[in-house]
Parts: C-alpha cells; structure tokens; sequence
C-alpha cells in the first residue's frame, strides 16, 4: 500500500468515527423535539450527550486536517467548491454548540424551548449537509483542467445526494434512539426504546436503498466495478436490517452495535466508491482528482504518517477512558427500566 492509499484508507477512517460518534449525538438533538415529555427529561438528553460532543468533533476537525496536509489539491476543491455548503454546515455546527450552553443561562420556558429547537435544527441540517457532501463525492461535480470547481451550490443537489442526505439523517436519528435507550432508565427509556421501533423499517430502508444507489453512481460515473463497492454496501444493508430486527426483539446494545456498524458502512461505501479518485469530475471526468494527483509530496506524507501513528492511538484511548467513565444510566423518570433479556451488554 502506497502511503497515499494509507491516508486515503485514514481519511475514510476519520469519517467513519464521525458518524459512528456525532451520529448518536446528531441523532439524540433530532429527537429532542418528540421524545421528552417534561423539562426533566429534556435535561436528561442534554445530559446524555453534553460531556461528550465536544469530544466527537475531534475526528471531524483531524479528518479536515488529514486532507489539508496529505491532499491539498482535494482540500483546497473542496472547501473552495463547496463553500456554500460547507459554510452552512459551519453556522448549524455552531448554532447547536451555543445551544447547550445558552439554553442554561435563563429559567424562561420560552427562551429553553428556543435553544432546544436550535439543537435539533443543527442537528437535522448537519446531518443531511454532511450526507450531501460526501455523496457528491463520488456522483461527481463540474472541474475544469485545474481541478477547480466551476459549478454553483444548485449543483449539489441531485436525487441521489438528497436520497444519501434523507438516508443519513433516518440512520442516525435510528442511532441516537438506541443509544437512549442505553443511557436513560425509567419512563424516557421506554419511549426512546418505542422510538426507536417505529423509525428502524424506515432507516432501514432507506439506508440500504442509499448505498445500494451508490454502488449503481459509483460504477456509471467513476467507471468502478460493482463488486467492490457492493460488497461494503451490502454488508451495510444486513447491518441495518440486523438493527431493525434486534431494535424489534428488545435487544437495544446490539441495535446500538449495528446502527453504529451500519455508519462506517456507509462510509466505506461512499470511499470504496470514490478510489481511486477523491473528487470526481463530471461531465468531464478525465478532471477528476486523484490520490495521485491530488497527494502532497512524499516527505510530507512520510512525517505526517509518523505523527498520525503517535497520535492516532492517544485519541482512541482518551474517548474510550472518557465513555467509561461515563457508562452510568441517567434518571428517566418514575416507573421502572424494563427488564434485561440475559446476555445482553449493560451500560453502567
């Protein structure tokens, strides 16, 4: 494996832990609005998430850095290019993080349900944008012979990248409801847990249906064979059915395990798709971006790999150490939990 082909392998990476991570948290603002019944329980969901959002961010922010230092020609088309998008991606990221800090600085009904419904907005509109961006990917974008975007935003907005964009928001949203149902006990629980039975048949569908769509624009407009790309595509799809299905049997940690599988899955189709281009130029595809042609030099490449092998494990065990430490059910109201089916994993 070329170290180009490493960060590119590293860069799928880095967003497949976005998903997997901001994708409960993204999932747990979008049900904000309907799940909670009091403001005990809106606080409890605010809980469920506050300590570690921040944390989640950290592979958006080292996957931006990644493809700034090894593809700068991909970095620099991409945020020059998609600059509208990306920049609305930015207020909504904002939005939602000023959110759980303001909705604490009044006791105001008013002024808390403002705050909350600026999460869930952040979260919703977040969710679909990175969906969006990523799908356009490898469905290809207008370039000229210097790889610069020549396109508007209306250009990103196809009914594959829309579908990938509705697909992610149902999957996560799927994802934030098990994980409630890890986090939480009592009365909010079993309505997280019930939330989460009526959403899985449609993310379920529509996720399979996503990558499936994928497989079928990866091979029209990156000239990549089939197999390849369906093979992660249909894992994905048995993942998210086996999430459907544990979701229905009461069996919430193994949900949670498949929607969160079902994430990187997602991922790695999108990726499988795109190699060996990182943008694909479309209608002129022989524009399109390369790991070749797109890469830093190999100096470059060589010292960053050395930092990214130091510091890649100090992120993975510091996240872990901080969702150990914070393994404990909250309080979801009166009444008790459900009972545990034997041999299913425990939070707390």
């Amino acid at each position: 494996m070329s170290l180009e082909e490493f960060w590119f392998v590293l860069i799928g990476v880095l967003w497949s832990g976005y998903f997997v991570l901001e994708g409960f948290d993204f999932g747990v603002g979008m049900l904000l609005p309907f799940l909670p019944r009091d403001e005990r329980e809106r606080g409890l969901m605010f809980q469920s998430i506050g300590p570690v959002w921040d944390g989640n961010e950290v592979w958006l922010v080292v996957a931006a850095g990644a493809t700034f230092a090894a593809f700068p020609a991909w970095y620099a088309t991409l945020f020059s290019g998609f600059y509208v998008a990306l920049l609305a991606i930015l207020v909504l990221l904002i939005v939602r993080v000023v959110s759980f800090d303001w909705r604490e600085r009044h006791d105001g009904e008013r002024w808390r349900v403002t705050w909350l419904c600026a999460n869930s907005i952040g979260s919703f509109g977040a969710s679909f944008l990175w969906a969006l961006t990523l799908a356009n990917l490898v469905q290809g974008v207008p370039l000229d012979s210097s790889h610069v975007f020549t396109g508007g935003i209306v250009d990103l907005f196809s009914p594959y990248t829309v579908f990938m964009g509705v697909a992610v928001v149902a999957l996560f949203a799927l994802h934030g409801a098990t994980y409630l149902t890890l986090r939480t006990s009592g009365a909010l629980r079993r309505r997280a847990a019930a939330t989460a039975r009526r959403l899985a048949p449609l993310a379920a569908v529509l996720a399979a249906g996503g990558v499936a769509w994928t497989v079928v624009v990866a091979h029209q407009n990156n000239q990549r064979a089939a197999l390849p790309v369906a093979i992660p595509a249909v894992i994905t799809g048995v993942l998210v059915i086996a999430a459907a299905v544990l979701t229905a049997r009461g069996r919430p940690a193994w949900a949670f395990a498949s929607t969160a599988l079902a994430a990187i899955g997602v991922v790695a189709t999108i990726f499988t798709g795109l190699y060996p281009r990182v943008l694909v130029s479309d209608p002129s595809f022989g524009n399109s971006l390369t790991i070749s042609n797109a890469a830093s030099g190999h100096y470059a490449l060589e010292v960053i790999t050395v930092v990214a092998v130091i510091f890649t494990p100090v992120i993975l065990l510091y996240q872990g150490w901080t969702y150990h430490v914070l393994r404990a059910r909250l309080g979801g109201g009166a009444g008790p939990a459900p009972a545990e089916r034997p041999g299913e994993p425990q939070a707390g």
